[in-house]
């Protein structure tokens, strides 16, 4: 057990706490010792962590998983979306389980009618959340949406993504023929495929 010493002097009384060398040798401490990778390839995500307890002699018991944040590599890229318009549509700059925070600040910026990477060709674009709802989508939507995410105390940016969004015509054909074809059309048409090839 420990023993408690009291050193007197002139105007303190500092305590000393003197231990055993077998009561050191049997305490534990709570580690880590495995943990997943970032959920997200990018910005801010999640990850699993396993502690546990253990002693001096390696031995471990009392492990638990906790999910932590993580933070990947700032920059996202783009991201294409071909949407018919009249449609419903959202661009989301942050995963689910993290837009309820309040850790972040969101920027974004757009260029209409292009699809650039390009800064310089951004606007300003008026959206305080992680979310940009079309409903219904216009043609006038088209464009290079861009997400920023700051830290709302250093407003670090830890993330940035850039959506493409085409809007194409309700009335134009889709060119998918294929999508179309039955099972036994497509048969026919891989054997004509098949013949031209030979014949050459």
């Amino acid at each position: 057990s420990c023993i408690l010493g009291v050193m007197t002097c002139a105007l303190c009384l500092p305590l000393v706490v003197l231990c055993d060398k077998e009561e050191l040798s049997s305490s534990q401490v709570r580690v880590l010792i495995n943990a997943t990778s970032c959920s997200v390839t990018c910005g801010p995500g999640f990850k699993l962590e396993e502690l546990c307890e253990m002693g001096t002699g390696g031995e471990r018991w009392g492990c638990q998983l906790r999910r932590s944040r993580c933070l990947a590599p700032w920059a996202c890229g783009l991201h294409h979306s071909t949407i018919p318009a009249g449609n419903p549509f959202q661009l989301s700059c942050l995963e689910p389980e993290l837009r309820d925070t309040e850790d972040y600040l969101y920027t974004w910026r757009r260029a209409r009618g292009l699809i650039t990477t390009n800064d310089v060709l951004f606007q300003p674009f008026h959206n305080p959340g992680p979310i940009v709802e079309f409903s219904p989508t216009q043609e006038s939507d088209a464009g290079t949406y861009r997400c920023d995410v700051q830290m709302l105390k250093t407003l670090k940016v830890i993330k940035r993504v850039y959506f493409g969004l085409r809007v194409t015509q309700k009335s134009l054909v889709d060119i998918n023929f294929d999508k179309f074809l039955t099972l036994e059309q497509k048969l026919a048409a891989n054997e004509e495929l098949g013949s031209m090839d030979n014949s050459t």
